[in-house]
């Protein structure tokens, strides 16, 4: 794997998404919540936009990417307005 990546999934602090935990359970970091980690930030929501896939999310296409047993995901602003990247865990992504 990618260490910017790494690094970023590892150190980042993700938290669970209370709203959405019966119709759609994920994990969000939250980029301002996160400054040391800015450059690995905007590096994974690039790559996720490259090198991911579309899929369909409540009648929305999403560029999603897997690392893992984790999906992840940005709202798809531009880079300068993303502010979260989101992660289902695999095995509980709608599809």
């Amino acid at each position: 794997m990618d260490a910017k990546i790494e690094k970023f999934i590892e150190s980042a602090d993700w938290v669970f998404a209370k709203t959405y935990a019966k119709t759609a359970p994920h994990e969000y970091a939250v980029r301002e919540k996160n400054p040391s980690l800015e450059d690995e930030f905007v590096y994974f929501v690039k790559f996720i936009r490259k090198h991911g896939y579309k899929e369909m999310f409540w009648n929305k296409a999403y560029t999603c990417y897997d690392v893992g047993e984790w999906k992840y995901w940005t709202m798809g602003n531009p880079i300068d307005e993303t502010t979260i990247i989101n992660r289902p865990p695999k095995k509980s992504s709608r599809e």
